[in-house]
């Protein structure tokens, strides 16, 4: 039998004071699942003292930046003039289109911990160059399974649809449990999934195949076919369910770019760095990021 799973590791890596970032997503051996194309878990961290986070000016094309926020507080400022304080619970979701820049960075009054998970999702071919745009999300649809906290980020879950408009087949569902619990999950067939622990340790159950035991960092991929997974904690724990249907467009990732040619993005780095598009992020105190350079080759998404 052909094994439908496929167990990956995050890199990680320090932003700033101390923050530890877990990238899934890009991953040399899963580049995408749907249209999902980008996941970094942040934290959970101390920002009580010093700055906090600060991530400066910096621009993006075809694609719409997702940031879920699970612990604190984040300032977001963009462009197109919107400045929102995103609180736990709510969704920040940003299309940059044809071309956007934003800063994110924690406010001066904030609580002493912040924990978030910032993902991409590519714009299909067709949505790619629509104008910018922000929207923000304060209440999402909740509901209880086997013991999980269910808060559905994106997409249709169960009888449930979320609000947070997005352009291709796509879910999104963020589960936690403060002591034990367990659950099964009804998947979509068409849908690739992937499922990535934030905190704790989840076994999960592909029916067939022996449990696996993911801990933060891990991130278990499913290939379209599978039809229910099994969830269970021993303890506190969260994890995101993520899916869509497979991304057939080819695209090319680098940098805060999605783009389809090496000539496409390397005009967009000329146009940052030159000041001759994307805007003005007004009320950020700080250094915009510089783009670098663009390299020779640029891994695509296939």
């Amino acid at each position: 039998m052909t094994t439908p799973f496929q167990l990956l590791e995050a890199r990680s890596s320090m932003l700033g004071e101390g923050m530890l970032i877990r990238r899934a997503l890009p991953h040399r051996e899963r580049r995408m699942i749907g249209a999902w194309c980008f996941l970094d878990h942040a934290g959970p961290v101390d920002v009580g003292n010093g700055s906090g986070m600060r991530v400066g000016p910096h621009p993006h094309i075809g694609l719409q930046t997702f940031s879920w926020l699970i612990e604190g507080e984040v300032l977001h400022r963009d462009s197109l003039g919107y400045e929102q304080l995103l609180l736990p619970g709510q969704v920040n979701l940003m299309t940059a289109g044809q071309g956007i820049s934003h800063s994110e960075e924690s406010p001066v009054q904030r609580s002493p911990k912040l924990q978030l998970a910032q993902l991409w999702i590519a714009l299909p071919d067709h949505k790619r160059h629509m104008p910018p745009a922000f929207e923000h999300y304060p209440v999402l649809p909740r509901c209880a399974i086997g013991g999980y906290e269910t808060t559905l980020l994106v997409g249709e879950f169960g009888p449930q649809t979320s609000p947070v408009q997005v352009f291709s087949p796509l879910l999104g569902v963020d589960l936690a449990c403060t002591q034990a619990a367990s659950g099964s999950i009804h998947l979509r067939e068409d849908f690739e999934h992937g499922v990535m622990v934030l905190e704790g340790a989840t076994q999960i159950t592909v029916p067939g195949f022996p449990p696996q035991t993911l801990e933060a960092g891990k991130l278990l991929y499913l290939a379209p076919g599978c039809k229910e997974i099994g969830l269970s904690n021993t303890g506190a724990g969260r994890l995101l369910l993520l899916g869509g249907a497979p991304f057939e467009e080819d695209v090319l990732l680098w940098w805060n770019f999605v783009g389809r040619t090496r000539d496409e993005i390397a005009e967009a780095t000329e146009a940052w760095n030159s000041h001759t598009a994307f805007g003005e992020v007004r009320g950020y105190v700080g250094d915009s990021l510089a783009a670098p350079s663009v390299p020779a080759e640029i891994k695509s998404s296939k």
